[in-house]
């Protein structure tokens, strides 16, 4: 009785976070919104729904499976996100306001800057 109430309270967890991720890509107004609002709440809605197929199913091979799919969320949509959003931007498409990429010759700075860094830190 406590494991059904407890798988359903995560199924409804998890359809309350795929319904505000739907909303999200909806209403937002350019893909780097819509993909922090699919990419965030997708992943809750649909591990706390994995979730429930643990408890429901117990630790047996479903319920490895659910943390399998769990895990498998958690390293792909991330990835998923972040090559979605640099496609967007080397194609054009603009951010909102006065939000920008970091240029190339401020990423070689800070490289530099910790190369120096540990290089000064091995003489000591």
């Amino acid at each position: 009785m406590i494991r059904a109430g407890l798988a359903i309270a995560l199924i409804v967890v998890g359809v309350f976070f795929l319904t505000v991720g739907t909303i999200g890509m909806l209403r937002l107004p350019n893909v780097y919104n819509r993909m922090h609002a699919t990419s965030k709440p997708t992943t809750l809605g649909t591990a706390a729904i994995f979730l429930a197929g643990f408890v429901h199913f117990g630790p047996g091979a479903e319920g490895l499976t659910a943390l399998i799919g769990i895990v498998f969320l958690f390293l792909t949509v991330p990835t998923g996100a972040h090559m979605i959003a640099r496609a967007a931007e080397q194609i054009g498409i603009p951010f909102e306001g006065s939000v920008t990429w970091p240029d190339a010759s401020a990423v070689d700075r800070s490289d530099r800057a910790e190369r120096a860094e540990r290089t000064e830190k091995s003489d000591d």
